[in-house]
């Protein structure tokens, strides 16, 4: 209140009547504040309990018996005086002027919505003045005193509990606007006839089925709002309403439309949305003259003749059954019957006034050729039909600017193309095998062109001449089967801002061409052919963003020269080596190098990037190892859109709650940041506790989402997002059964499983559209505006967020679970803007013969953008190998450890395979960690290096024996808070932790946290519990491994003086020992040690990089394959050979027992394995 606060001071104070001997003179802080004079209890302070006095209506006057004194007294019948005695003669004059002014203010204004108030303040009623008061959204009864507003005229008492209509409004004749929706009012009184001079009555969303005959005498009422109420008929009192412009009575019953009731009314737009309206009785047309706009949206219509309303201007009739539309074209300016059944649109005359057209999402197979005719048609919008071919002459239209032909069956455009005003031509997704020869050359005013997903194989010329007056700005050819030849057709469109041409037959971009480009600003090179990024780039000096994603570069572009550069994404090329500048770019966001296997990256400054993405180089084939099979494996990315928010995330846990769990998310949270960010950061936590308190799937899945509901605080107060979530598990308990996918979801982020090659839903979009949710939402008198938003504000009944929209809006989510089998290929977890864009079996097909995950949710994304999405984008592709025994051979020997899905240490299996087997299948990820370091390029390490999501527990390696079953890979199990982190090898400035919300606080000593992680590989054989407890410690372990023997070979170096370095991946126990909760003692027997040559290990670790609990860190041995070294910057990279020094780390009190360890397992080199041992009896990552 301090900017409020015009004269404070400490004054002699006394209260009541100066005759009364009880009061006593006493100091006092006082203070003038706003309206009111503000007296404190205790002596010169303003923190104890402070007196309000208001002062409007109230009176000011000077005491003639006391100097410098005067009385401040309040309006009403309980008025109250305060006495002031002022030290000077100067500071009585000052505060009687200000008080003066106040006291003889008017408030005409009062706002109280929103205060929870359970009745009206005494204070208001001494404004006898007010003519408008705001008191929506209160617990308001409806037995308040509002007549003492006299002069009222404006009251909003919408969203109270006022169960029945407040008669007193009915005697405040000078009313002009009332808002009683969302009431639960059954009736409307007959006094409210006494209300002459009301001009806009609301009774929105509550329980009407009749009103009186009263109502009839309010001449002045223009505006009557009677929708989402119970009427199945037109009241026939509303004809006596001369005024009335607007009949609303959306979402109401009606089911028959009998158009003689309205003959004799006045209104001009009828709004008649969301009823049950199947039939349309007709009248005679000269009695409906007065009809400009006609709403019937949302209704069971199957066919819809409005010309027998012959002045219609406006007719929307979206989201029918219509078969057949008839209109009058005289007067009519818009026609919307998009989500329809249509098949014939009959409009006569010539619609000359018609400047917007949309009737996408129907059945036409052809256009009327009459819209070459209408000469003021601005916008059309025939997208989604079954359109073989489109007018002749309609590119040569003096007035159309916008044309969306899309996803038609389009052949070929119109040849004849003369001067359009065409500003934006989008025909994405047809068949059209080349575009107009002259489409660039006639066309003046081309700014955006959209023929993505086509057959396209060379473009037509910009101009015939060097000099070119094209003013193309933006041109998507994503999808196409575009060549290098087509690449000099565009060096005519000098003002290119935003070029896409991914997914095509491109081998070289010419530097010539791209020269000629400078105005370039985005360009979209992703999954072609290419082997470098045109030097020429440098020209464009406008340029932000660079894609080029899923080619064979293998120079890194000098792009990072480029002061505009926000992001650039190389992911999944040839990347050897990158030399960035001194000084990046200011502005740069994004650097995604991930899926580059041989990249050996060296900078020092990346801590100004806000997602900078790189997975470490791979150190042995995947032939050097063997193993089983994983289950799944997964890739995923983001993308920012047009205002370079990302108001997306994704969560990606591959061993959760266990090694036989993952869990997968996708959250979206359109505008906002904050509710993606705090769902991917704690949904799992909420998850993992709840998924032990029911075996229901549908039951913890459902209380997951309830939970996080509560956990978004006041960030789900105003804001709301959008989640879909995975969960695939194995009852242990079960040696029969199989896994099992569980999806749950809100909002509009969507699951789509693959199964034999077609997409199965694992989602369901909950709007006003079905009819459940629909009925949900009008039981709590919510409304739903014209752009079907509850209350105007989201189009999901059911999202995350939004806690002021409850009940109407709810968490509760759609659950679906299925048993996975061998058909089932993959899923996919999306976006809103990625289903908008692409439809699920575009999406299945586009990625079923990508064998990597990343390069396949990488597509994905790249293919929403190619055709027109501007919004943040992420996807998640989960890659399955389900085999028919997959559960009873992982379940006959429960002592050994099952295999490992994702990206944990796997145990022994055959070569991972790269391609897609003969039959179908999907490849399945890297079954060790030896191969991960090979395979990790693609789809496992680039999708979890590049994670803002991914899990803090530790791997199955770690040595901390859990005692919970369910719990011995999930520290979550145990109150482990999950946090927002960048795995491995990703770095972020803004998003790095450094351990501080972790259970290990404070890093481990010798090393170095920064918001990265230290690379550690390390190769700790474990034995069976058995073998721990046996009298004979040192067990020498065989290695397959040709790169780790030599390494064996050299010598330890004398340890450092400091704690050693905490171990990554790569030391398990066996699932026996871990159930029975063995301790093992110090010297932890029968362990052998590796490492590789430059190798770093992929998996999730703790933020400081180790993986068990620190008070426990000397048990382990450790060993390091290039120490990282600290760099300037916050930023570790690994010397091209390996130091001697920093080769092995050993506790000195372990050293001497590794030396004899390591002289074992030389010698146990040299002999062939044993073969009584089970395949998976050493579960090593190497």
């Amino acid at each position: 209140l301090d900017h409020r606060v015009q004269l404070s001071g400490t004054y002699n104070v006394r209260k009541g009547k100066l005759q009364l001997p009880v009061n006593r003179w006493t100091r006092r802080q006082v203070i003038l504040c706003g309206t009111c004079l503000i007296v404190s209890s205790v002596k010169e302070s303003q923190t104890g309990k402070m007196h309000i006095l208001p002062l409007i209506g109230g009176k000011v006057e000077e005491v003639k018996k006391h100097n410098h004194c005067l009385a401040f007294s309040s309006a009403g019948p309980q008025s109250q005086t305060y006495y002031v005695s002022f030290d000077s003669f100067t500071e009585h004059l000052r505060w009687q002027r200000h008080a003066a002014k106040m006291v003889s203010q008017r408030i005409h204004s009062v706002d109280l919505s929103c205060c929870s108030l359970e009745h009206l303040p005494p204070n208001l009623f001494y404004s006898h003045d007010l003519t408008h008061l705001n008191l929506k959204h209160n617990f308001l009864p409806a037995d308040q005193r509002l007549q003492q507003f006299s002069r009222l005229r404006s009251l909003n008492l919408s969203n109270n509990h006022l169960g029945q209509f407040p008669l007193a409004i009915c005697d405040i004749p000078t009313l002009t606007e009332v808002n009683l929706s969302c009431n639960y009012l059954a009736s409307v009184p007959s006094s409210v006839g006494a209300m002459t001079n009301l001009q806009t009555f609301l009774l929105d969303g509550n329980s009407l089925n009749e009103l009186p005959n009263e109502l009839g005498s309010l001449q002045r009422l223009s505006y009557l709002g009677l929708s989402f109420n119970q009427f199945n008929h037109v009241p026939q009192v509303l004809e006596r309403l001369s005024s009335m412009e607007k009949l609303c009575m959306a979402g109401n019953h009606l089911e028959t439309l009998t158009l003689q009731n309205f003959r004799l009314l006045h209104v001009k737009h009828i709004d008649l949305r969301l009823n049950k309206i199947s039939i349309m009785v007709p009248d005679e047309p000269d009695l409906l003259r007065h009809v400009t706009q006609l709403d019937v949206r949302d209704n069971r219509l199957t066919e819809l003749d409005a010309s027998v309303f012959p002045r219609l201007e406006v007719l929307h009739c979206e989201r029918n059954h219509i078969t057949s539309l008839k209109a009058k074209g005289c007067l009519l300016k818009g026609i919307y019957a998009s989500n329809n059944e249509l098949r014939q649109l009959d409009v006569s005359p010539v619609p000359s006034n018609l400047s917007y057209m949309d009737i996408s999402r129907n059945h036409m197979e052809s256009l009327p050729d009459w819209l070459c005719e209408a000469k003021k048609l601005e916008v059309l919008d025939a997208s989604h039909n079954l359109i073989a071919e489109l007018p002749a002459r309609l590119l040569c239209s003096n007035s159309l600017r916008k044309l969306s032909a899309g996803h038609n069956q389009l052949q070929k455009l119109p040849e004849r193309v003369e001067r359009p005003l065409l500003e934006v031509l989008d025909v994405q997704h047809n068949q059209l095998v080349e575009l107009p020869c002259n489409l660039f050359l006639k066309s003046d005013s081309l700014r955006c062109v959209n023929a993505s997903a086509n057959k396209l194989e060379h473009l037509p010329p910009s101009s015939l001449s060097e000099e070119s007056h094209s003013i193309l700005q933006e041109f998507y050819l994503t999808n196409n089967r575009l060549t290098d030849k087509c690449v000099p057709m565009l060096t005519g469109h000098t003002h290119l801002r935003v070029l896409h041409m991914a997914y095509n037959h491109l081998q070289t971009f010419p530097a010539s061409k791209m020269a000629k480009l400078e105005e370039l600003e985005e360009v979209d090179l992703s999954g072609n052919m290419l082997k470098t990024v045109p030097t020429t780039i440098m020209n464009c000096r406008r340029m932000h963003t660079l894609i080029a994603h899923s080619n064979a570069i293998e120079v890194f572009p000098e792009v990072m020269q480029l002061m505009e550069m926000k992001c650039v994404d190389l992911s999944c090329n040839e990347l050897s080596e990158i030399t960035l500048p001194e000084n990046l770019p200011p502005k740069l966001q994004e650097l995604d190098l991930t899926g580059n296997p041989r990249l050996n990256l060296d900078h020092k400054t990346l801590d100004n990037i806000r997602c900078f993405r790189i997975d470490p180089p791979p150190t042995f084939s995947s032939s050097e190892a063997s193993g089983g099979p994983a289950v799944w494996s997964h890739g995923y990315t983001e993308a920012s859109g047009v205002k370079n928010k990302l108001c997306v995330a994704a969560l990606s846990v591959n061993s959760f709650c266990g090694s036989r769990e993952a869990l997968y998310g996708v959250f979206d949270g359109d505008r906002n940041v904050e509710v993606p960010y705090l769902l991917q950061c704690t949904m799992n936590d909420v998850l993992a506790e709840e998924i032990h308190k029911t075996k229901s799937e549908e039951d913890y899945m459902t209380n997951t989402f309830l939970v996080m509901q509560r956990k978004l605080g006041t960030a789900g107060q105003k804001l709301g997002g959008s989640a879909a979530l995975c969960h695939i598990r194995h009852d242990p308990t079960d040696p029969g059964g199989c896994f099992t996918l569980t999806a749950a979801n809100v909002g509009k982020c969507q699951a789509i499983l693959c199964r034999d090659g077609k997409p199965l839903s694992l989602s369901l979009l909950h709007n006003v559209g079905l009819e459940e949710e629909y009925r949900r939402i009008r039981q709590h008198k919510a409304i739903i505006t014209e752009d079907n938003k509850v209350n105007g504000v989201t189009d999901s009944t059911r999202i995350m967020g939004y806690s002021f929209l409850y009940p109407s809006v709810i968490p509760c989510p759609y659950v679906q679970t299925v048993t996975l089998t061998p058909q089932d290929e993959f899923f996919i977890l999306g976006s809103r803007g990625l289903w908008d864009a692409v439809s699920p079996t575009e999406a299945v097909e586009a990625v079923r013969n990508v064998p990597d995950g990343l390069a396949a949710a990488k597509k994905l994304c790249t293919l929403a953008q190619g055709y027109g999405c501007t919004d943040s984008l992420s996807a998640v592709v989960v890659q399955l190998n389900v085999s028919e025994d997959c559960c009873s051979c992982c379940c006959s020997d429960p002592p050994q450890p099952p295999p490992s899905p994702g990206l944990g240490p796997y145990p022994p299996s055959s070569s991972a395979i790269k391609e897609r087997p003969s039959d179908g299948s999907l490849p399945v990820p890297p079954s060790s960690c030896s191969e991960i370091s090979s395979e990790i390029s693609t789809s496992e390490m680039s999708s979890e290096v590049g994670s803002t999501a991914s899990s803090d527990e530790p791997p199955q390696s770690s040595l901390v024996l859990l005692q919970e079953h369910c719990c011995a890979l999930h520290p979550a199990c145990l109150a482990h808070s999950f946090q927002r982190q960048l795995s491995s090898a990703t770095f972020s400035s803004a998003l790095s932790d450094n351990g501080l919300d972790s259970e290990d606080e404070e890093p481990i000593a010798g090393v170095f946290s920064n918001g990265s992680r230290v690379e550690v590989e390390a190769d700790v054989h474990c034995l069976k519990a058995q073998s721990c407890l046996s009298s004979s410690p040192k067990t020498p372990v065989p290695s397959s491994s040709s790169q780790e023997r030599n390494l064996l070979t050299l010598p330890p170096p004398p340890p450092p003086p400091c704690t050693p370095e905490p171990l990554e991946e790569g030391i398990d126990m066996s699932q026996g020992e871990a159930e029975n909760g063995l301790e093992r003692d110090e010297s932890w027997p029968g362990a052998g040690v590796g490492c590789g040559d430059g190798g770093k290990l992929a998996g999730k670790r703790r933020v400081n990089g180790s993986v068990a609990q620190q008070e426990k860190s000397h048990n382990l041995i450790e060993v390091a394959a290039d120490a990282p070294s600290k760099k300037s910057g916050g930023y570790f990279t690994a010397p091209a050979q390996p130091d001697p020094d920093d080769q092995f780390i050993i506790p000195p009190e372990l050293e001497e027992e590794v030396k004899e360890i390591m002289k074992q397992h030389q010698q146990k080199q040299q002999k062939p394995a044993g073969t009584d041992q089970p395949t998976d009896y050493y579960d090593t990552p190497l």
